[in-house]
C-alpha cells in the first residue's frame, strides 16, 4: 500500500513513517526541505532511500496534489504544535488552511483511507471533564487549541459528507527521537533543568509517541474499526507528572503547585512578553489552560506503555543527544536513549 504522509519530519510523523515502513507499506512524504528527511528517519531505522519525497508544504496546492496522486492512504500529521505566542499566525495557516487543503485534495484524488491527526486539546474544554470520540468540538480560549478545534471541524465535516476520514486524538506525547524538540519534550527538559519550579494544578493525558505511531499504522492497515480514536496514554495530574520524573531520575525536583485558574493571568502576561522577548519563556498560557481544563479521555485504542518507561526513554534520549547534562538526567543512562 502506498501511504502519503504530511509532517513526516516531525515527532508524530517520523515515528508514524517508521511504523508504516515496519508494517510493509511504501511511503511518500511531503517535506519543505528534503535535507530534513535523513535526520528525522535514520535514527528510527528507516532506509530513507526507500521513501519517496515530494518537496512542498501543506499550503502548496501543486505539491499536495502530487503527494496524494495515486495514494492508497493519506496520513495528515503536519501541524504547528506550540503554545509560543510568536507562532500564532503560522498556526492558523498550517493547522487550519493546510488541513482543509490536504483533506480536500485527498478526497478529490479518491484516496481510500484518510487519517487526520487531531489532538485531545481540540475537544477542550470538555463537559464533565471527560473526553470521548463523540465529544463535541471544543471552543478553547487559546490560539493553538483553537486552531486544532477549527481543523477538527473541517475533518468532521468531511466525515459527515461520507468521506473515508478517520481522526486520531493523541495525548501529550513524549518519547525518544524528537527531530524538532517539540512542546512536550521541551517541557520535560525544562523541568529537569530547573526552569519550572512552579506548576499549575490539574493535569493532562500523556502518552508515548511510539504507541500513537503504531495505532496510525494499524488504522491504515485496516485493523481498527470506527472513524475516531484516542491514541494510548495515561492521565496524570501535574503532581503525578513531577512525581514520575522524580522516580525516573532519582532527583528531588522541588516544585510548588498553584491553582491553575489563578495562574492564567500570568500565562497571558508572559504570552505578551514572549512576542518581543527573544528567548522562550516556559510559563505558557496554553499549557496552564490545558491543565486548568483537566480533561480525561474515557478510553483509547491500542496499548499504552508504562508511563515510567516513556519518561525514562525520553530523558535517556535527551541525555544521549547532549540536550541534558548528566546531573539533570539523574540516574538515567543517556546511552539507553539511542537504543530505545
Amino acid at each position: 500500500m502506498l501511504v502519503s504522509v504530511t509532517g513526516g519530519t516531525g515527532f508524530v510523523g517520523a515515528h508514524s513513517v517508521a511504523a508504516l515502513v515496519r508494517a510493509g507499506h511504501r511511503v511518500r512524504m511531503l517535506v519543505r526541505d528534503e535535507s530534513a528527511v535523513e535526520p528525522a528517519l535514520a535514527p528510527l531505522g528507516v532506509d530513507t532511500s526507500a521513501v519517496d519525497v515530494v518537496t512542498g508544504n501543506v499550503l502548496d496546492r501543486f505539491g499536495v496534489g502530487r503527494l496524494v496522486r495515486g495514494a492508497d492512504a493519506v496520513l495528515h500529521a503536519a501541524s504547528v504544535y506550540s503554545f509560543d505566542s510568536r507562532a500564532h499566525r503560522e498556526m492558523g495557516r498550517t493547522n487550519v488552511a493546510g488541513t482543509e487543503l490536504v483533506l480536500d485534495a485527498a478526497r478529490r484524488a479518491d484516496v481510500g483511507r484518510i487519517v487526520y491527526v487531531s489532538s485531545f486539546g481540540a475537544l477542550l474544554p470538555a463537559r464533565d471533564r471527560v473526553l470521548g470520540p463523540d465529544s463535541p468540538v471544543g471552543r478553547p480560549r487559546e490560539a493553538y487549541l483553537a486552531a486544532k478545534a477549527a481543523a477538527e471541524s473541517i475533518a468532521r465535516a468531511h466525515q459527515a459528507a461520507g468521506a473515508p476520514v478517520t481522526i486520531t486524538y493523541p495525548p501529550g506525547l513524549l518519547g525518544p527521537h524528537d527531530p524538532k524538540m517539540g512542546d512536550q519534550v521541551t517541557r520535560l527538559r525544562n523541568a529537569l533543568r530547573g526552569l519550572m519550579p512552579v506548576w499549575p494544578s490539574g493535569g493532562l493525558p500523556v502518552g508515548d509517541v511510539r504507541d500513537t505511531a503504531d495505532v496510525h499504522a494499524a488504522i491504515i492497515g485496516g485493523a481498527h474499526e470506527g472513524n475516531r480514536h484516542f491514541t494510548p496514554g495515561h492521565y496524570l495530574t501535574t503532581r503525578q507528572y513531577v512525581a514520575t520524573l522524580r522516580v525516573v531520575t532519582g532527583r528531588a525536583l522541588p516544585a510548588v503547585f498553584l491553582p491553575a485558574r489563578a495562574m492564567l493571568p500570568l500565562g497571558l502576561f508572559t504570552g505578551l512578553v514572549q512576542r518581543v522577548w527573544p528567548w522562550h519563556i516556559p510559563a505558557e498560557y496554553g499549557a496552564i489552560y490545558t491543565c486548568a481544563c483537566a480533561a480525561r479521555p474515557a478510553g483509547h485504542t491500542g496499548t499504552a506503555r508504562p508511563v515510567t518507561g516513556t519518561f525514562a526513554s525520553t530523558v535517556a534520549w535527551l541525555r544521549g543527544e547532549g540536550r541534558l547534562s548528566e546531573r539533570a538526567a539523574g540516574c538515567v543512562d543517556g546511552r539507553a536513549g539511542h537504543a530505545a
